[in-house]
């Protein structure tokens, strides 16, 4: 089927919302909250210098999602991306999607002069894991600690 990458618009984001909810299931530290989840994709929207939301479309229709924060890395002297909540819709899944969805996000970080992409996936999640991996994602030495302010 024929797809297309591009920009969040405000029009996406209750299926943004359907696609993190989906997305949470899978994952141990999350649990889909539909009013977060809306106000933070609002937020990345309305911020395109803090972020920017990729839209994997397949015939059309929101198939697919990437959330790419920028931030400022010092050991890169630069701006670097995290790339977050990366889901390809349960029936679109193993066509390819995912992988053209990241490839897309990696080269519009590249463009904009980023040197470096991030993630965080689930310890638990081996499917993404391999995933990552086989798109030359190596592991971090670096371990992830959270604190709610």
């Amino acid at each position: 089927m024929k797809s297309r990458i591009d920009f969040a618009t405000g029009d996406d984001l209750p299926q943004l919302a359907d696609l993190l909810a989906e997305l949470f299931t899978l994952e141990s530290d999350f649990k889909p909250e539909r009013d977060r989840q809306l106000r933070g994709l609002r937020l990345i929207l309305d911020n395109p210098a803090l972020g920017r939301l990729f839209v994997l479309r397949i015939a059309g229709k929101v198939a697919g999602m990437a959330n790419a924060l920028i931030t400022i890395s010092t050991a890169e002297g630069g701006r670097v991306l995290l790339l977050e909540d990366v889901i390809v819709a349960r029936e679109h899944r193993g066509g390819g999607y995912g992988r053209q969805l990241v490839e897309h996000v990696q080269a519009w970080a590249q463009e904009q002069g980023m040197t470096r992409v991030t993630l965080l996936a689930d310890r638990d999640n081996h499917a993404a894991l391999d995933f990552y991996r086989r798109l030359g994602f190596e592991p971090s030495h670096m371990t992830v600690l959270r604190k709610k302010t």
